[in-house]
């Protein structure tokens, strides 16, 4: 095991698949991905300072967590693929990816149809001297970045080194210990896990916090897991808190990494989410989703981008195929500013025989209550015109800097090393940060288009 400033290595891997197949002929049911706006938090902030609260770490989670078991057949049922759509006609006071039934049908699954299904669950929190038990829980879809405290995070204060061999034959283990480095750097973590009787199932789990003296502070979680069948899943989730280099503003950011594999047939998925926040107001979000079932396979990436200061970039781009060579997609953007800007988009389809089928939209709205709306398509639709319309954008994010901090006390109330007097901090300036985050996917996930 590896520790550094930035992040705590460990032996990935965890996930149990519940596979159900997709039938190209099938139509789809009406269905909508909202990334629009939640309840808003009413707190104030003050931007120059970030007060840290305590935090009442627990030892034991109370929410129902289950072990899944995996089932086999078609399912329930047949079950239909989905069409994602941008309706710019609809009111754009709320960012709304809507869905409309289509005979070419784009496989993005929804939470409420997992692969997973959820049984019985044994908690953790057990009698003194015995083992962690399993929690082999695999990730869920388009849940997005979990607060901390949904993970219910508990690192001993002592260094524990134990292992030991439960009544079914199954073993288990937990480790915690500190790490210190330069700059005050310091790493506390707890590793756990076991595994069945004849090693045809294990899970791991890992918790860690750190710190140093610049102010960097660290809270993450590393799970993984594969059972009998070989279904094997993976998560990882972080959030930290540091002052940017170029700016002097405190920032948090928050990240999730998902995936999950089959062990049976041509099945998996995998999501990378990310949100950055400042003190300021400034604000990013984004997410990189793939899936494949059978012969289908589908992308998904979109993101926001809001300055502090009445600047907002949205986008979504969204694509499937299949093995036969049927193509389908549907993208979009808005750019506003102060009531003036744009919007446009396109939905395409290419056959198995290469012929391709595209529409194409655009609005520029003039902050005059003024809206130009102009399209056209490769089946000779065409418009081009001028309207009264209000125009509706969200200049700021359903969720931000005040909402973050308010979700990360166990964050913010690490308690970083005593720095001896006369000592300060080592601060090394670099580049500036790229304005686009990285796109990191597993090797053996095959390319966007």
């Amino acid at each position: 095991m590896a520790a550094s400033s930035r992040g705590f290595s460990t032996t990935p891997f965890d996930l149990k698949l519940r596979i159900r197949r997709l039938s190209v002929a099938l139509l789809p049911k009406s269905h909508a991905l909202e990334l629009g706006p939640r309840k808003r938090r009413k707190l104030r902030f003050d931007a120059d300072r970030v007060r840290l609260g305590s935090a009442v770490i627990r030892c034991c989670r109370s929410d129902s967590v289950t072990p899944i078991r995996r089932t086999s057949g078609a399912g329930n049922g047949g079950d239909k693929n989905e069409e994602w759509r941008f309706d710019p006609k609809k009111n754009p006071h709320v960012h709304r990816v809507r869905v409309q039934a289509s005979p070419a049908a784009m496989p993005f699954a929804s939470p409420d149809r997992s692969f997973l299904k959820q049984e019985k669950f044994f908690p953790r929190c057990t009698p003194r001297n015995s083992g962690p038990q399993s929690r082999d829980t695999p990730p869920k879809r388009d849940t997005g970045i979990a607060n901390e405290k949904d993970w219910g995070i508990s690192l001993l204060n002592e260094n524990v080194n134990e292992s030991g061999t439960n009544e079914d034959g199954s073993t288990w283990y937990q480790e915690s210990g500190e790490e210190l480095g330069e700059n005050g750097y310091r790493c506390r973590w707890t590793r756990m896990g076991g595994q069945s009787h004849d090693g045809s199932s294990e899970w791991k789990e890992t918790w860690w916090e750190k710190s140093d003296w610049t102010g960097y502070k660290e809270l993450g979680v590393e799970k993984s897991g594969r059972n009998s069948e070989g279904d094997s899943w993976w998560e990882t989730w972080q959030e930290n808190l540091h002052q940017d280099e170029w700016s002097n503003i405190a920032r948090i950011e928050r990240s999730a990494q998902k995936q999950a594999k089959s062990g049976t047939e041509n099945a998996g998925w995998y999501e990378k989410w990310w949100e950055k926040y400042d003190a300021k107001g400034w604000t990013e979000k984004g997410a990189h989703k793939y899936g494949r079932l059978n012969e289908q396979s589908w992308w998904e990436k979109w993101g926001e981008h809001y300055d502090g200061r009445g600047s907002v970039l949205k986008w979504t781009d969204k694509w499937a195929e299949t093995e036969l060579g049927t193509k389908w997609g549907d993208k979009w953007e808005e750019r506003f500013f102060k009531g003036i800007g744009s919007r446009h988009g396109e939905t395409w389809h290419v056959s198995p025989s290469s012929e391709r089928w595209s529409r194409t939209w655009g609005e520029e709205h003039f902050g005059n209550g003024k809206v130009h709306k102009y399209g056209n398509s490769t089946t000779g639709e065409s418009w081009d015109i001028v309207v009264d319309e209000e125009t509706y954008y969200e200049a700021e994010p359903h969720y931000g800097w005040a909402d973050v901090v308010g979700d990360s006390t166990q964050l913010l109330s690490i308690e970083p090393r005593e720095r001896p007097p006369g000592v300060f901090p080592n601060l090394e300036f670099g580049s500036p940060p790229s304005p686009e985050a990285d796109d990191d996917s597993p090797e053996d996930l095959p390319p966007s288009q």
